[in-house]
C-alpha cells in the first residue's frame, strides 16, 4: 500500500524524516520497502498559461504562446491534440529536468524555434495508470488559480514523500491511513490520532421510501445503502486527484473518487450506483445463478456461477459484490442520484471471484484480508457528507439496510508471568498497561491477569500469542535481550535420525561423492520410476506451474539423473553425486489423505573409473556398522540392468537396492553407462545396532588360504557365502570373492569362483592344522550344495 506522508501527518501529530519513520515501522512489525518523492530529480517546471495556438500546417504540431510569468510569452511548439488557448499547462523551461533524467533545450521543430515543452504528466513521472482518463494520452490542465510562473511541484503535491508498505495477511489493519495512524501513534510514545468527521445533513425525504434491501445469501454480513439526490458529477478538486494520484489510483470524477478516498481512508470499498437507472427500487444481495451472465464497468461479458456473490435490481446483476460495479448502473457526467452502497462480504468468496476473473482490484483485496466492520456505516456516512460537499445535492434521511449489524470487540486474557517468561523480558505490570494503551485496547488487571479488550479495527488479535507479539514490538524488538533458552540440565543432542543422516553424508563426502539436492516436484511418470508404487500412491498438484514439476516424487534417483544429464551435457563426464531427501507416498491411511514423507538416501556414478563394484563396496562402507549385511540378486526393478542389479538386506529386511541404469532409460536420460544405489534411512534406522560392543584387537596373527569353485552360472556369490557361514566354522573371520572367471577350460554354463578365507583366533595362534580342518569343513559344506573344488 502507497502512504501519503503528507496525509498521514494530518491524522497523528508526528514530525519526523520520512526514512526514520520507515525505519521503525520496519523494525516493528510494518516493513516499508522504500520512500519515494515525485519530485526527486526534477527541476525547472512551472505553470504556462497558454495565449494562443497556430497550427503548422501538413501537421500535427501547434506554435503555442504560452505566459510564463515573464513580461513577453514564451513559444513553444506542442503536439498533444488537447492543446488550446486558455488553459494552464506543465511548461519544461530549457534546461529543465524531467522524467528518465532527460534534459529539455531549445530547439528548432519544423524550423520554429521552441522555448521549452508542454508536459502531460507521465513526462513528468506519474505512471500511467494514474492519469486521469482525460488527460491520459494528452497534455496535463493545471486549476485555473494556479500563478503563472510558479513551480508545479506543489499544485501537484510532487513534494510528498509517498511510502511503500508491504502488508502481510495478518495486517490488513494497515490497508488504511486510518490504521496506519493507529500503528503510528502506538509505536511513537504520546502521539495520538486526529481523525475529522463529517457533519450529516440529511433532507426530510425518508431513503426507505425510494429504496430497499434484501439479503438472501449468508455470504454478506451486513448491506447498507445510501441516497444522494441532484448531485452534479465533474471533475474532483486538485487536492482530492492529487491525493488519489499519490496513493496509486487514478482520478475518475467527484462521486467516484470520494469512493476511493474513503477506501484509502477507513480500508472500507464502498460502490456508487447510477440510482436512475435501476429498474426497480428494490436491491437484492444473492448468489449468481448458473451461467448468469453481466457486463462489468471494463466492458467485459461474464458469465457467472453459484459461488459469486451478485447485487441485483429487478432480478438483472449489476454489481459483481466486492469487486467491480456493471456497466449498466456506472457514474456518468448525466448521473443525477447516487445509490452509495457498504457492505461486508465473506473474503473467501470474494478471493475465489476475484481469482476467477483474474479481478484484483483495491477492493477485493480488502474483503479478502478483513476490514474494520465496526465502520461499515461510518466510512458510508463519511462518504455521504463528502459527495454533498464536492457535487451538491440531497442527502434522503435514513440508511436502508439488510440488518442492525454492530461489530463486537475481542476480549483476550494474558498473566503476566506468561508475558515476561515468552519474551524473556521482567516488565511490571503498568509498562505492560502502558503498552495497550498506546495500541488503544482498554485493559483490566485481576491479580496478575490482563483482560485486554481489543476494538474491531485490530481483527487480527484474538489469542494468548497475538498480544505477546504487540506487547513485543511495542517494546521493541531491539530492546528485548539476548538470551540463551533456559534448558535446566538438559544435554542438546542429535536424534538418532539425524545422527544417522550425519554419519551417511560423512561417510559419502569421505568416499569421494559431492551432495546435491534435486527438485521434489517431477513428472508422473518419473516419480514412480525405481519403485513397484502404484499410480494411487502418487500426490498430484492441484496447480502446477509446469508439466514437469507437477507431482512430488516417489524416489530420489529420477532426480540424480536429470543432474547427471546436465552435467554430460556441458562435458563433466566423472560424476559421484548423492542426496540425502524426502520422498513422498501415500501409505493407504483411510483417515489421512495426505502423503508420508519417507527419509532416502542415494547415489549415482558415472565415468570411467567406476563399475559395479565400486557402487556395491561404497554401499558396504555405509552399512559396516550393521550386523548380517547381504546382497541378493534382482531382477523386478525394470529400470535397472537385469544382470547388475542387487537388492540390499539387512537380515531378511530389504533396505534398499543398487546397480546399473537400464540401457534403454540411460538413452531416455540421454546419459552414460550409471550407477546408482538407494537405502531407505527409516529402514536403517529401525535395524541399527543397539549398541557397538567393543572387542579386543587380537594378538594373533590371521592366516589366509584361497579355495577356487566351479558352480553353475546362475550361482550368486551370496549363495556361496552363505554356504560358508553355514559350516560354523568359528575362527572365520571373513570371506571373499577375488576372481570369477568364465572362458577356456570352463564349460559354458559353468563359472570359476576364487575366494580368500580369512582365520584368526582371540585366544592361541593358529597351526596349519587347525586351518587345514577348517578349509575342509568348508570345503564339505560347499561339496554338498554342488560346487565343485577346483
Amino acid at each position: 500500500m502507497q502512504v501519503s506522508y503528507k496525509w498521514l501527518k494530518e491524522l497523528v501529530n508526528i514530525d519526523v524524516p520520512a526514512h526514520a519513520l520507515s525505519e521503525k515501522m520496519s523494525t516493528s512489525g510494518i516493513e516499508v520497502e522504500g520512500v519515494d518523492v515525485r519530485s526527486a530529480g526534477l527541476s525547472k517546471l512551472v505553470v504556462g498559461e497558454v495565449l494562443s495556438t497556430e497550427a503548422i500546417p501538413e501537421t500535427h504540431l501547434n506554435i503555442c504562446q504560452v505566459n510564463i510569468g515573464e513580461a513577453a510569452p514564451t513559444q513553444i511548439v506542442c503536439g498533444a491534440e488537447n492543446i488550446k488557448a486558455g488553459i494552464k499547462v506543465i511548461v519544461a523551461l530549457p534546461g529543465a529536468r524531467i522524467a528518465g533524467n532527460h534534459k529539455i533545450k531549445k530547439g528548432k521543430i519544423r524550423g520554429v524555434e521552441s522555448l521549452g515543452m508542454i508536459c502531460s504528466l507521465q513526462e513528468i513521472g506519474f505512471p500511467e495508470n494514474v492519469v486521469p482518463k482525460a488527460f491520459a494520452e494528452g497534455i496535463y490542465y493545471l486549476p485555473t488559480d494556479a500563478t503563472n510562473g510558479d513551480d508545479i511541484f506543489d499544485y501537484l503535491e510532487m513534494h510528498d514523500e509517498v511510502l511503500e508498505l508491504s502488508i502481510t495477511p495478518n495486517r490488513a489493519d494497515a490497508l488504511s491511513m486510518r490504521g496506519v495512524a493507529h500503528e503510528v501513534a502506538a509505536i511513537y510514545d504520546n502521539k495520538t490520532v486526529n481523525f475529522d468527521e463529517k457533519v450529516l445533513r440529511e433532507s426530510s425525504l425518508k431513503t426507505s421510501d425510494k429504496l430497499a434491501v434484501a439479503v438472501e445469501t449468508d455470504k454478506a454480513l451486513t448491506y447498507n445503502l445510501r441516497l444522494i439526490e441532484n448531485v452534479v458529477v465533474a471533475p474532483s478538486p486538485q487536492w482530492l486527484q492529487n491525493r488519489l494520484m499519490n496513493e496509486g489510483i487514478r482520478p475518475i470524477n467527484n462521486v467516484v473518487d470520494v469512493t476511493n478516498f474513503v477506501l484509502l481512508y477507513f480500508g472500507q470499498p464502498l460502490h456508487a450506483f447510477d440510482y436512475d437507472q435501476f429498474e426497480e427500487k428494490k436491491v437484492v444481495v444473492r448468489q449468481a445463478k448458473p451461467a448468469e451472465k453481466m457486463t462489468t464497468l471494463d466492458d467485459i461479458e461474464r458469465e457467472l456461477s453459484t459461488d459469486d456473490i451478485v447485487i441485483t435490481v429487478a432480478g438483472q446483476p449489476v454489481a459483481l459484490a466486492g469487486v467491480m460495479g456493471g456497466k449498466t448502473t456506472e457514474m456518468t457526467a448525466k448521473t443525477t442520484t447516487v445509490a452509495l452502497e457498504s457492505a461486508i462480504f465473506q473474503g473467501t468468496s470474494i478471493r475465489k471471484t476475484s481469482q476467477k476473473f483474474n479481478l484484483r482490484s483495491e477492493s477485493s483485496a480488502r474483503f479478502e484480508k478483513g476490514i474494520n466492520q465496526a465502520d461499515v456505516t461510518t466510512a458510508l456516512d463519511y462518504a455521504a457528507a463528502m459527495i454533498v460537499e464536492l457535487a451538491g445535492g440531497e442527502l434522503t434521511s435514513g440508511i436502508v439496510s439488510s440488518n442492525d449489524f454492530t461489530a463486537k470487540d475481542v476480549t483476550v486474557s494474558i498473566t503476566l508471568a506468561k508475558l515476561n517468561r515468552s519474551l524473556g523480558l521482567t516488565l511490571n505490570q503498568a509498562e505492560v498497561v502502558a503498552i495497550f494503551d498506546r495500541l488503544g485496547f482498554t485493559t483490566t488487571v485481576t491479580d496478575e491477569t490482563f483482560d485486554v479488550t481489543v476494538p474491531p479495527r485490530r481483527w487480527d488479535i484474538a489469542i494468548e500469542a497475538d498480544l505477546i507479539e504487540e506487547v513485543a514490538r511495542i517494546y521493541g524488538y531491539d530492546n528485548i535481550p539476548n538470551t540463551l533458552p533456559q534448558a535446566g540440565n538438559t544435554i542438546g543432542e542429535l536424534t538418532q535420525a539425524q545422527q544417522l543422516a550425519r554419519d551417511v553424508r560423512t561417510t559419502l563426502e569421505g568416499a569421494g561423492l559431492s551432495e546435491i539436492i534435486s527438485y521434489s516436484l517431477t513428472t508422473a511418470e518419473k516419480a514412480v520410476q525405481f519403485t513397484k508404487l502404484p499410480t494411487e500412491h502418487l500426490t498430484a498438484l492441484a496447480m502446477p506451474m509446469s508439466e514437469e514439476r507437477s507431482t512430488l516424487r516417489v524416489n530420489l534417483i529420477s532426480g540424480i539423473l536429470d543432474i547427471v544429464h546436465y552435467n554430460l551435457a556441458r562435458g563433466n563426464d566423472s560424476l559421484a553425486l548423492y542426496e540425502v531427501g524426502q520422498v513422498f507416498a501415500k501409505l493407504g491411511n483411510e483417515t489421512d489423505n495426505r502423503p508420508t514423507e519417507l527419509p532416502q538416501v542415494a547415489f549415482a556414478l558415472t565415468g570411467k573409473t567406476y563399475d559395479f563394484y565400486t557402487i556395491k563396496g561404497i554401499v558396504e562402507t555405509l552399512l559396516l556398522q550393521f550386523d548380517n549385511v547381504r546382497f541378493e540378486a534382482d531382477q523386478s526393478i525394470a529400470e535397472l540392468h537385469p544382470g547388475r542389479t542387487a537388492r540390499v538386506l539387512i537380515g531378511d529386511v530389504a533396505v534398499g537396492f543398487l546397480g546399473q541404469v537400464h540401457p534403454t532409460l540411460a538413452k531416455t536420460y540421454d546419459i552414460s553407462e550409471t550407477y546408482v544405489a538407494n537405502l531407505d534411512l527409516s529402514a536403517l534406522l529401525a535395524n541399527l545396532p543397539e549398541q557397538v560392543v567393543f572387542t579386543d584387537i587380537p594378538k594373533f596373527q590371521a592366516s589366509r588360504r584361497d579355495i577356487a569353485l566351479l558352480v553353475d552360472r546362475v550361482t550368486t556369490n551370496q549363495a556361496i557365502l552363505d554356504v560358508i557361514a553355514s559350516s560354523k566354522v568359528k575362527t572365520l573371520i571373513k570371506a571373499d570373492l577375488f576372481d570369477v572367471y568364465t572362458g577356456a577350460n570352463v564349460a559354458s554354463d559353468k563359472k570359476s569362483l576364487a575366494y580368500t578365507l580369512t582365520f584368526q583366533s582371540a585366544d592361541n595362534q593358529l597351526t596349519d592344522d587347525e586351518i587345514t580342518a577348517a578349509v575342509t569343513k568348508i570345503t564339505k559344506k560347499l561339496v554338498e550344495f554342488g560346487a565343485e573344488i577346483r
